[in-house]
């Protein structure tokens, strides 16, 4: 007989685990305290619903704690402020990562918010009655929904080529980028076409021996500033794609990149020189199909994220193609549970919106339960 991820609850094919002894019961647990996390607790708080907030990040902040030094706040695009308390005027010559983990710890404060941490939620499965168990390896807690907002950042996507594991240099990936003084006097090459893989490219070029910029399709750049009109239209396209059960969209491919100040000035000076994917690794290097081949001394791999969510898995939520089918951020599959921050939510913006619909629908699913315990009180 299998247990729990908390070692306290037997798992048996088709019997939901009785929860009459978890450690914590609640109506509603939050996964993850970044943009999405805290939005939704915001909501929570106003509806008047308990509810727990359980980050497994040592300190407030989610992913942008983690984000490389070098990048400031003034280099930052799409950050929103958080609902109810503006961010204020800081200075966008701090490094992003301080600046917006001191918001987000100020956020919590001012609204009281029950974030628990660090706290790393290993599953959530179906439990008895109308219940879901979400478990760590330490505490359990009973839960009437569950609001997932778990992010990326935990999962960075590493693609497979030949020869990966013979390279002799230095491979990581941007989620492991801590500024370009790493890379002085090396030959590096940078893989990837989002926004980050430009940034990160841009500050290694001016130390870096030799640089080399690969990406599987052609970057696409716009003139004009991002606007709310280019927002929805992106939108738009993930949210077509989750509703089908497809897998969400990397967010270049459907947003295109901004042509700043910046990009345009590494034009000039040949930084921004793509070429297409190598189709090989050797030992020294990277090579082509017509035989070119580039010296390396690191391979930087700029290739974004997939969605955390392993800990979801007892639900069985995947569709055939991978993807999980979605009805706003309600799971079509699973309507105790929503994703925030996944698909259409998964920008700053679109993070607070759908804190607060997920909220709305959450209210009206506990009602009826609410209802029947306020009868029963003397």
């Amino acid at each position: 007989m299998a247990l729990g991820a908390s070692g306290k609850f037997p798992v048996r094919p088709g019997v939901p685990p009785d929860v009459t002894g978890a450690d914590h019961e609640t109506d509603v647990a939050v996964i993850g305290a970044g943009q999405a996390g805290l939005s939704a607790a915001y909501f929570l708080r106003r509806a008047g619903l308990d509810f727990a907030v359980l980050d497994h990040g040592k300190r407030a902040g989610g992913a942008w704690q983690y984000r490389w030094p070098s990048l400031v706040l003034g280099k930052v695009h799409g950050l929103h402020d958080l609902p109810g308390m503006a961010l204020g005027t800081p200075d966008t010559t701090r490094p992003a990562s301080e600046v917006v983990s001191e918001y987000f710890g100020r956020f919590e404060r001012a609204y009281d918010l029950p974030v628990r941490r660090p706290v790393d939620v290993l599953a959530v499965r179906p439990a008895s009655g109308d219940r879901l168990l979400v478990e760590s390896a330490a505490e359990t807690w009973s839960v009437r929904a569950v609001l997932n907002a778990t992010g990326t950042w935990d999962r960075p996507f590493w693609p497979r080529y030949p020869g990966q594991e013979s390279f002799e240099g230095r491979q990581l990936h941007t989620a492991d980028y801590t500024g370009a003084a790493d890379f002085r006097d090396k030959r590096v090459v940078v893989v990837g076409g989002g926004t980050s893989a430009i940034q990160q490219l841009i500050e290694i070029a001016a130390v870096a021996r030799d640089t080399t910029w690969v990406t599987r399709r052609p970057p696409v750049f716009r003139e004009e500033p991002f606007t709310e009109d280019w927002g929805r239209a992106a939108v738009a396209k993930v949210d077509a794609a989750v509703r089908a059960g497809q897998p969400p969209a990397s967010v270049v491919s459907v947003t295109d990149l901004a042509r700043t100040p910046e990009v345009v000035e590494a034009e000039r000076a040949g930084i921004l020189d793509r070429l297409p994917m190598f189709d090989r690794i050797t030992r020294t290097g990277v090579h082509w199909p017509d035989g070119t081949e580039r010296p390396a001394d690191v391979i930087l791999w700029a290739t974004g994220f997939r969605a955390a969510l392993d800990h979801l898995a007892p639900l069985h939520l995947r569709e055939p193609g991978g993807g999980i089918r979605m009805d706003g951020t309600r799971v079509v599959a699973e309507p105790r549970l929503h994703l925030l921050g996944y698909g259409p939510s998964a920008s700053t913006i679109g993070a607070n919106r759908a804190g607060r619909s997920a909220v709305q629908e959450i209210r009206r699913l506990l009602a009826p339960a609410r209802s029947r315990t306020a009868a029963r009180m003397p």
